[in-house]
């Protein structure tokens, strides 16, 4: 081999693993750098996953160039404080002595320079977003001594221009995109249709140019010490972690802000050597549909970062076995030791240097949603991993992206070409050519797909504003796929046949000219690309929840059957139960088809809309008891009728019904136009007296900020007879189900309460009515009653309120508004983007619960609750039950159920059952 010896592989083959149980770094608080004989898997946090797993590939004798890794702490300190730990440098010294003596060679000696890479590796896989920095140690003193001992002058040639292009673009700050046009113009000269195809003296000329670019737009020349390379290589690489890209890739994946990334330095191996040299990309499995077979990347005569920009299109991994088969079957056999260590898909990223194979990185890979179901499945039929363990490997977010609708094949398309499908789904939008745009007209309301040559970390912006992702170039490892297949987009890349042109913004697809702003639809599961748009169909997954699919040999189907079994998994372990958020009977059946265990909240209001408005009004405008009575009266059979079908449709099941919440202004005419009306009416004297009384009320009813006025309890305590109403329809339509020899279960719930003594008042005519409808029908009622936690106040006097309650429904909606003095109506779209932004909170809160503050009340209010009535069953219906994160949050405090939508209803089981076996939240990085 050329530059890592036989001695040092020795080394790598001699050095034992380090034992899992010992902790290295509570051994040496004050260490900052570790070779790679040092680490194992488990240290991610402090070696990041590049660094831990090059230290346990190393462990397992695999061949693994020499090197170290600094910590994430030492990024850290560097970044908290703006200088490196005081011992750090005499750290990496040491570790760099070692390393020479270990290669016979120093860093960028003239006559045979050792060279390393310095790249970037945090805890949670951020593809792209960071920095690295290849061929450290060249210089204009020692490329000339490369050339010699490599006997090729092109690649030694060939490298230094990579090391100033990478150097001068991360370490510098050069714009790219000077290299880049700098490179093309090359190209152009020479009539070259890659960058292979230039000589020595066009390299030579591209190094000068791009030293000259250097020099102009730094305002320095290129350093020719290669110690200060490799340092300012580091401090870059540290500061990566706070770019713009970096900070909107981990919100968007969710990633804490300060665990800082470490910086492997690693010897270099070659895969521009020639022919017989190379670089790929491996996946252990497909990343896109989880089969076993031969997937990845391999680029001849390239180096690692040709792979992952796309600049030039790979040849799929399989071809390696007719251009290098030792080194294919030796590829083979490393991808399946490393499988089955890791027990999952490895993304293995590997160097072949002049016939001889390198390992240059592994991870756990990212997959599609449906690889990740597939593949879980299949481990556990290997025997590699158990049912709760299969249960950690999938979560809620990837069964939600199974869910969503595909195309139609039905239906008569217009097919522009075909790329690699990377990341699958049924994306339509209108085509735009820069993230600039993207982010622009997604804002807008419209939806776009991001199509470009290929994407760079700078396009993470517009990919995630974008619908889905279309690229002429690049494969399945390229940085669209990877990144896209994280974020769960729809991505299509490496369609060569179609022609992208950026600067004029089309894109050509033999005669057809699509322009910006035309409509185009992409499908990441076969690669297809088409003109307009195509109709969608729903998902087979939610046709198998509707019961309308089963599983069987085809690819849908085999989908379906890692559902159910994922499904089966969970709904055996949760603890949690899970209801709907229904209010018909329509939506009943089909949340119990989803799997619902009952209803968690049924929003009687909801009931009153339509024609029975005008019902409400009469209630609103009744001036006397015998006025009221007779509203309320027209109420009562259509109330009871409704709840007949809900209780039928549930039969069996608990039905938490609410009591009217929401202010009666709501069933109102608007004051706008009811004004309008009234005015009209008046200058044509035409005067209609109902009208005239309906803006009474409306002004009489008029509050300032309604979701904290009349509502709720409120309502009951301030209208006669209202909560009566519906309490008695509750209670005979139970009897009525019970006397038709059915199953009703009913549970009433009062709304908005803030102190006992208002549910106390309502319970006790609650019972009174229930009592009354028991002597006339002859039946024994079994209505538990509520209420829902929705305030503070609730949730800080709830041993007080349980006192009077059987169940407490944690309202988060209302409960996070009140907490945070937020208007959710208004938050939302005025400054919760510049909020994210700025990392105040790193997820909406009414999206998931924020377990600090309103999770702090929502836990004191069940240790209360319960400390006063042991069984008190505690549930709850906010928007929050459906989110994945959040169901975690309640099976941690002890709920009995969660509530949620019914087409969320199977994330919340899957999560339920993750919560069980102790997932540590949704998280699939």
């Amino acid at each position: 081999m050329f530059l890592a010896s036989q001695g040092s592989h020795r080394v790598i083959e001699e050095s034992g693993p380090v034992s899992e149980n010992s902790d290295l770094h509570a051994a040496t608080a004050e260490k900052y750098v570790y070779d790679f004989t040092e680490g194992n898997k488990d240290l991610k946090h402090l070696l990041g996953g590049k660094g831990a797993n090059l230290a346990e590939m190393t462990n397992l004798g695999l061949p693994v160039p020499p090197g170290f890794t600094i910590t994430t702490e030492a990024c850290n300190i560097y970044l908290g404080s703006g200088k490196e730990p005081a011992a750090l440098r005499d750290e990496v010294s040491a570790h760099l002595d070692a390393l020479e003596q270990r290669m016979g060679k120093r860093l960028g000696q003239h006559d045979d320079p050792l060279l390393v890479s310095v790249r970037s590796g945090a805890k949670f896989s951020m593809p792209g977003m960071m920095d690295t920095v290849l061929n450290v140690g060249l210089s204009d003193a020692s490329v000339a001594g490369l050339a010699a001992q490599a006997g090729d002058e092109r690649f030694a040639w060939d490298s230094y221009r990579r090391l100033i292009q990478m150097f001068g673009r991360t370490v510098l700050g050069v714009d790219g995109a000077l290299f880049e046009d700098a490179l093309e113009a090359a190209k152009r000269s020479r009539k070259a249709a890659t960058d292979v195809d230039l000589d020595v003296t066009d390299l030579q000329k591209l190094v000068k140019r791009f030293k000259k670019i250097v020099s102009d737009q730094a305002g320095r020349a290129f350093p020719q010490d290669p110690r200060e390379q490799m340092d300012l290589a580091i401090r870059s690489v540290f500061e990566s972690w706070n770019t713009d890209r970096a900070k909107l890739y981990r919100r968007q994946e969710r990633i804490p802000g300060d665990l800082g990334t470490a910086v492997t330095i690693c010897s270099m191996v070659f895969g521009n050597l020639g022919p017989e040299s190379g670089t790929g990309v491996a996946f252990t499995r497909d990343p896109a549909s989880g089969h076993k077979g031969v997937y990845g990347d391999y680029l001849q005569n390239a180096q690692g970062e040709d792979v992952v920009a796309g600049i030039r299109n790979t040849v799929p991994l399989a071809e390696l076995e007719t251009i290098d088969k030792e080194s294919y079957d030796r590829l083979l056999s490393i991808m399946d030791t490393l499988e089955t260590h890791y027990r999952d898909l490895c993304d293995i990223e590997f160097t072949i240097e002049r016939g001889r194979l390198w390992m240059l990185q592994t991870r756990v890979g990212k997959r599609t949603a449906g690889a990740a179901f597939r593949i879980a499945t299949q481990l556990v039929d290997q025997g590699l991993i158990d049912e709760a363990e299969a249960l950690r490997r999938v979560n809620g977010a990837q069964l939600a992206q199974l869910m969503f609708p595909r195309f139609d094949e039905d239906t008569k398309r217009e097919l522009l070409g075909r790329g690699i499908a990377a990341s699958p789904g049924a994306a339509v939008g209108k085509a735009v050519f820069d993230s600039y745009t993207a982010i622009k007209w997604s804002r807008s309301g419209e939806k776009v797909i991001l199509i470009r040559r290929e994407t760079n970390p700078d396009d993470l912006d517009g990919m995630i504003a974008a619908e889905g992702i279309l690229t002429s170039r690049g494969g399945k490892t390229s940085h669209a796929a990877v990144v896209a297949r994280g974020m769960g987009k729809t991505c299509v890349c490496g369609a060569e046949e179609l022609e992208v042109d950026t600067k004029a913004r089309r894109l050509t697809a033999g005669t057809t000219v699509i322009e910006e702003g035309d409509t185009v639809s992409i499908d990441g599961s076969t690669g297809k690309v088409y003109l307009g748009e195509v109709p969608v169909v729903p998902s087979p997954v939610v046709e198998y929840f509707e019961g309308r699919m089963h599983a069987g040999a085809d690819e849908a189907d085999e989908l379906v059957e890692a559902v159910h079994r994922m499904m089966a998994y969970a709904d055996r372990r949760r603890r949690l139960r899970v209801r709907a958020n229904a209010d018909n009977a329509e939506d009943a059946l089909r949340a119990r088809r989803f799997g619902a265990q009952g209803i968690g909240l049924c929003r009687t209001e909801h009931m009153f809309l339509g024609e029975r408005r005008t019902m409400v009004e009469k209630l609103i405008l009744a001036d006397t008891d015998e006025e009221r009575e007779t509203a309320l009266g027209a109420l009562l059979p259509l109330q009871k009728k409704d709840f007949i079908e809900l209780f039928e449709a549930m039969d069996g099941l608990p039905v938490t019904v609410r009591l009217l919440d929401p202010p009666l202004h709501e069933f109102l005419p608007d004051i706008t136009e009811l004004s309008v009306r009234v005015a009209l009416a008046e200058a044509r004297k035409d005067h209609n007296e109902n009208d005239l009384r309906l803006l009474q009320a409306v002004h009489k009813l008029h509050e300032q900020n309604p979701m904290l006025g009349l509502r709720g309890v409120r309502l009951g305590l301030v209208i006669p007879g209202l909560f009566a109403m519906q309490v008695r329809a509750i209670a005979e339509a139970s009897a009525e189900r019970l006397n038709a020899k059915g199953d009703p279960r009913a549970e009433i719930m009062i709304p908005l309460v803030g102190t006992v003594q208002e549910l106390e008042i309502v319970r006790d005519e609650a019972e009174r009515v229930i009592a009354e409808v028991e002597r006339a029908t002859g039946t024994e009622l079994r209505l538990a009653l509520g209420t829902m936690i929705e305030l503070p106040r609730a949730a800080l006097t709830a041993g007080q309120i349980a006192e009077a309650a059987e169940f407490f429904s944690f309202g988060t909606n209302d409960l996070t508004q009140t907490v945070w003095g937020f208007s959710r109506d208004d938050v939302e779209a005025s400054f919760f983007t510049a909020y994210l932004e700025k990392g105040i909170f790193g997820v909406s809160p009414f999206e998931t619960i924020d377990r600090d503050g309103v999770g702090a009340l929502v836990r004191s209010a069940v240790e209360a609750g319960r400390a006063t009535r042991p069984g008190l069953k505690l549930g709850v219906c906010g928007e929050h039950g459906g989110d994945p994160e959040s169901v975690h949050f309640f099976h941690e405090v002890g709920l009995d159920y969660v509530s949620c939508s019914p087409f969320r209803i199977p994330v919340a089981r899957l999560e339920a059952g993750r919560a069980a076996v102790g997932s540590g939240g949704s998280d699939s990085r």
